[in-house]
């Protein structure tokens, strides 16, 4: 049974992240606004149930989410905890919303009253503001892993990002200021992209290692392997049909197509034969890869803190991962979850 409490090891970095790490972006009020004391017991329980690596970002609640994983760390033993957060997007008021504030179906995707916007600035100093804001946010003089985030929704290319913001997470990193250097993005093509022409510490990878989804399985997770890459899974459950897949689920946070919820309901029923939850095959499935350091688990309140840990840590027979490839519903050359792993 795998243990979300086990440390894992970010490559050389001398980071060790939690086997299951805690997404603080539900915390902020991901589509549904989230009380600050809710907040509060939400972190107080994934703390509890042993979770020692925290992931934020400048736009999850436009800063609300660092201002609140923050003044609950400064509370905790600095060298305890691992915590990333993300460049790219400035908070600035007085522009216009970006259409990447809004899911494809027009809501936004943190209704908090704010009077903040994003602006995206992949340059050298916009890195540098970006990350002088959010530890001005956090209350704290240093944060582990920078992420640069979402290029593609900037429009920034690959290029534009290595010969701007890039060289100064590098000169951080080599200034002792940060510990590790990502890319956290949904496009595995993209990732792939930076893999070969940087030298990263780890990817974060939203929705493309999953049960639904393993188009990160080809190239960028091979690459990552033998790059030295650590990878850090989110989105498990894909925006929610792997969660509950019922007409209507979402899938990207769009309406499921037809096929996609069948495909989801066909592995839903087998899981049911042997007696697991769906849920606990989505959180485990990535664990199989030898490249994922970490799984990213988002909450909103202390009961879901502690369904994941508990779906993290369920025992699922290693004939339910091959009866899923008989079936046809993983690739034949994924790595399964095993003893331990």
């Amino acid at each position: 049974m795998p243990d979300p409490t086990a440390r894992i090891p970010l490559g050389k970095t001398g980071l060790e992240l939690s086997r299951m790490g805690f997404g603080a972006a539900a915390i902020a009020g991901l589509y549904t606004p989230v009380p600050e004391a809710v907040a509060v017991s939400t972190l107080e329980a994934a703390w509890q149930v042993g979770l020692r690596y925290f992931d934020t970002s400048p736009l999850y609640g436009y800063g609300l989410s660092e201002r609140r994983l923050g003044a609950f760390l400064r509370e905790k033993p600095r060298e305890a905890y691992v915590i990333s957060t993300k460049v790219g997007r400035l908070l600035r008021m007085g522009v216009p919303h970006h259409p990447t504030e809004f899911d494809p179906s027009g809501k936004p995707f943190f209704p908090v009253e704010s009077d903040l916007s994003v602006v995206f600035d992949y340059s050298y100093d916009g890195f540098l503001r970006s990350l002088e804001e959010s530890l001005e946010r956090l209350g704290l003089d240093r944060v582990d892993i920078v992420f640069i985030h979402d290029p593609d929704a900037g429009g920034a290319s690959v290029r534009e990002v290595m010969d701007g913001g890039y060289r100064a997470l590098v000169e951080l990193k080599e200034a002792g200021t940060i510990s590790a250097i990502g890319v956290g993005m949904n496009d595995a093509g993209w990732l792939a992209e930076f893999a070969r022409v940087g030298d990263f510490d780890a990817f974060l990878v939203a929705g493309r290692y999953t049960l639904l989804d393993q188009s990160a399985l080809r190239e960028l997770l091979p690459l990552c392997q033998s790059r030295g890459i650590a990878v850090i899974i989110g989105g498990v459950y894909n925006s929610g049909i792997l969660a509950n897949p019922r007409p209507g689920a979402t899938y990207n946070y769009l309406p499921a197509p037809p096929e996609l919820l069948a495909r989801a309901r066909k592995i839903e029923s087998i899981a049911r034969c042997y007696g697991i939850p769906l849920k606990a095959a989505a959180i485990q499935f990535p664990l199989g890869h030898p490249a994922v350091a970490s799984v990213l688990s988002g909450a909103r309140t202390p009961e879901e803190v502690l369904e994941n840990a508990d779906l993290f840590g369920r025992a699922v027979p290693g004939a339910f991962w091959q009866t899923l490839v008989e079936a046809g519903l993983l690739p034949d050359d994924a790595p399964l979850p095993g003893p331990g792993r």
